[in-house]
Parts: C-alpha cells; structure tokens; sequence
C-alpha cells in the first residue's frame, strides 16, 4: 500500500497516536488509500508552556553554562585558580542574587553546575525554581575541526545525547542548548553549513524527545573584516538551511527558543553600524527566516560590549515582533559582576548588585525601554576576542 505523510504534527515523540485513512481519486476510475499519519509527544503541552515561560515579558536568559576550561579564564582573570570551589563560590554568587526572577527567566547551566548545591546544601536548580527561573543545561561537547571543510569546525555530542537528556530532566533542567559555529572569513563552506544546520536539528529533536526546549544556535561569529550586508547574506543562508533540517527532523517550533547573533559587520570591518542599523538588519532576516511559531529570540552577544548589546536589543523592540526578542547573554551579563567581586567574600554584595543592574537595563531593552545614559565606562569596554573558543 503506497503510503505518504500528509501531517507531521508536533513531532517530538515515538508514538503513534492516530492513523486515518482516506480515499483519493487516481485517474478517472481508480481509487487508492492514503494513510494521515499523525504524531502527539507526550511533552508537547509541557515544551510549549516552557518555551513560554522562558520567553516572558521583559525577562530573558543568563547563560553561565561555560566549560570548566573557559570558566577558568574567567576567574584567571581576576587572580582566583581554576577549582571547583572557586567556580562553586562565583556561581553560587550568581544563582542566589535577591530578586533576579524579576529579570531573568532562565539559567543555562553547565553540566558540574546542574548537580552542584550552595555551601549551605541548597541544590541549585532549587534556587532557581524558588526565583521562578528555569534550570537549563548546555548539552553539546564542544567544537572540533570538520574534515574536508575550510578549516572550518562542526559541534559534537549527539552520541549518548538521548540518555544524559532524560538525566538532566531528572535533574530538573527544561531546556538545552547546543552551539554552534559558522565563520564568515572561511567561506563559510556549504559542507560546514550544511552539517551546523542538521546537527541543530537533531539534537533539537532528541532534546523534544525527552522534555528538554532545544535552544537552537548556530553563531555566526564576529570575526573577520566583511560588511553588514555580507553578514546578512552568510545569516539567511545558515537560517534557510537550519528550519529546513529542524522540519524534515519534525521539530515542533512552539517548542523550541532561537539564540542567534544579530547581525552586525564583522568586529574588523572599518565601519561600526548604529544599533538603529543593526536592528533593522537583524529584524529583516528573522522576518524572512524565521517563523512566528516560534515563541522566543534570545540573542547572544557574541563578544560586545555589555552597553553594546543591551542598546542593539533595545532598538530591536520600538516596535512590535511576532516573537519575544530577548536576550540570553553570558559575558554582556557577567564582565562587570566578575571584576566586582574579584574573589572576595565581602563584595559579593557589590557583585550581585552589579549583576542586577546588567540584568535590569536588558529587562528595559526587551521592552524598548532602555537608556544608556550613566553607563559606566566598563559597561562600554568590548570584549570581542579573535578566534574565541568556548
């Protein structure tokens, strides 16, 4: 019996709900039944009150999801050695900050973080879920050269990225996120785009499949000397090819979040483009890629300045989106609370203080309601880094 799927609805679970069948006329005479396959996951509802949770008014996402190496950068460059202690204490500081729900809705954590507990035995993810933040986790095992490619990278770990899934469920963590990377100064290759897009996708696939909301990032990174428009041109083509995969994978989009860059020239290129410009670049190309299925924008910094990226998010919503355009920033969050606290027990008030004011001014950004006036001159410091790993 000649079988074709005319609905793949919902598609984030194994089972088969419902199978109809109708009759269709062939030719003037002969009839033959097609079969109306129909897919419901069993986290369908929880996926899609999740991504809705995360993509709240005026909240958006604090990603402190670093591996322990970058993590170690970080607390290097205040003086403090790379242990877990160090790292609990910094993260700790961070998650039990008085009154960050109010900002932001959810925390993407690494994996060490996601089974950590405070120095008083107060789980993490618990914290959070007191604050009204949800717990999420990075999934993916990092970059790694991809063969045949123009020096070019590909994103592994979706092996065994079913079972760790239901874990970190279990755990408590709602959404994942996997990253990663195309560059504009290597072509980017057709072969490292392809293998982004379809690597997104499955893993957003399996994350649906086990009550995760995938967080689907592919960054199209800073580096290089191109224009706007050449940016844009690399951003269409990584979007195009990612929803393509996402729906031949069966992804269902009222259930996953987006963390893409915005569009700007590359970090060398000799003209710097406004926020008004930058905004109305990255809008184009979510309007023409990007489905309005699809409940939340979180965009990534991407090694600007904290005012940098708060004022380009900020520009991006005096006027309405047909998605929650927000922000999900790790170093645009972090810069100025790490230098405030420089290890010290006695300024984690300071500190928290100061990842509150972060939090706040991207609150009033997602809502279009930001001011950069009496930014401090650290907040305006660029962090771009050529050639950055994660």
């Amino acid at each position: 019996m000649a079988c074709l799927s005319f609905a793949k609805l919902n598609a984030c679970s194994s089972q088969w709900i419902a199978q109809q069948s109708f009759s269709q006329k062939r030719g003037s005479s002969s009839r033959r039944r097609v079969s109306l396959l129909i897919r419901a996951g069993a986290y369908s509802d929880e996926l899609v009150q999740t991504a809705k949770s995360v993509a709240s008014p005026g909240r958006g996402i604090l990603a402190i999801d670093e591996s322990n190496a970058t993590c170690g950068k970080r607390l290097a460059s205040i003086g403090l050695d790379n242990t877990e202690t160090n790292r609990q204490a910094y993260r700790q500081l961070l998650l039990t900050t008085p009154g960050l729900g109010d900002y932001i809705s959810g925390a993407i954590l690494f994996e060490e973080t996601l089974y950590q507990s405070t120095t008083d035995g107060k789980k993490f993810v618990d914290c959070l879920r007191d604050a009204k933040i949800m717990p999420g986790i990075k999934v993916d095992k990092g970059l790694v050269p991809l063969p045949g490619s123009n020096n070019e990278s590909w994103c592994q770990g979706l092996d065994g990225l079913a079972s760790r899934s239901a874990e970190y469920y279990k755990q408590g963590a709602r959404f994942a996120k996997w990253r990663t990377v195309v560059s504009i100064p290597c072509g980017p290759s057709a072969l490292a785009v392809k293998e982004a897009a379809w690597g997104l996708a499955r893993y957003a696939a399996i994350s649906q499949e086990n009550g995760l909301v995938p967080i689907v990032e592919p960054e199209i990174l800073l580096d290089g000397d191109h224009s706007i428009d050449r940016t844009l041109e690399v951003a269409e083509k990584v979007w195009s090819e990612v929803f393509f995969y996402l729906a031949e994978n069966n992804v269902l989009f009222e259930g996953i979040l987006l963390k893409p860059s915005m569009v700007t020239p590359g970090a060398e290129h000799k003209d710097k483009a406004s926020p008004q410009t930058i905004a109305k670049y990255t809008l184009k190309m979510l309007s023409r890629r990007v489905p309005p299925a699809v409940p939340g924008i979180m965009f990534l910094s991407g090694g600007q300045s904290e005012v940098e990226a708060t004022l380009n998010l900020n520009a991006m919503n005096q006027s309405p989106n047909p998605w929650h355009v927000s922000f999900s920033y790790a170093r645009a969050l972090q810069n100025t609370v790490l230098k405030t606290w420089q290890g010290n027990p006695e300024n984690v008030e300071a500190a928290q203080k100061a990842l509150l004011v972060r939090a706040k001014a991207n609150s009033l950004a997602q809502l279009g309601k930001y001011s950069a006036d009496g930014e401090s001159d650290e907040a305006k410091r660029g962090m771009f880094v050529k050639g950055y790993t994660y």
